[in-house]
């Protein structure tokens, strides 16, 4: 993927619906959705070096904290998030793609986001 074209990478994608996070949950979500942001912002980067395990790795970890902002808003929300999460781990581990860009699919809508994405680059 072009490093110039962001409008096509889901990493992205996910940290520019974020601001929905701030609106409903408020003043509070702002410093978790600025964490979340970064996180993002270094699983591309990390992605762009080629450093797959650790971009890899910042997404897991950005996943498990907006599982936590959504527990805050919604604990059935949050909980769901948090097996999203945990299925996204799961299927780094087994090495399976599809099911990982699925998760991360589904929590970016979850997140605000509601376009379909198929265009990532794995």
């Amino acid at each position: 993927m072009p490093s110039d074209d962001l409008s096509f990478d889901p990493f992205f994608k996910l940290a520019d619906s974020l601001g929905e996070l701030e609106i409903t949950i408020g003043e509070r979500a702002r410093p978790a959705v600025a964490e979340l942001r970064q996180r993002l912002r270094a699983a591309i980067s990390s992605r762009e070096r080629g450093d797959l395990a650790s971009s890899l790795e910042q997404l897991r970890g950005a996943m498990e904290r907006l599982a936590a902002v959504a527990s805050e808003l919604d604990p059935a929300e949050g909980a769901l998030m948090r097996m999203v999460a945990q299925r996204f781990t799961e299927a780094l581990k087994l090495g399976d793609k599809g099911v990982a860009k699925e998760a991360v699919n589904l929590m970016r809508h979850r997140s605000g986001d509601p376009g379909d994405e198929d265009k990532s680059n794995w």
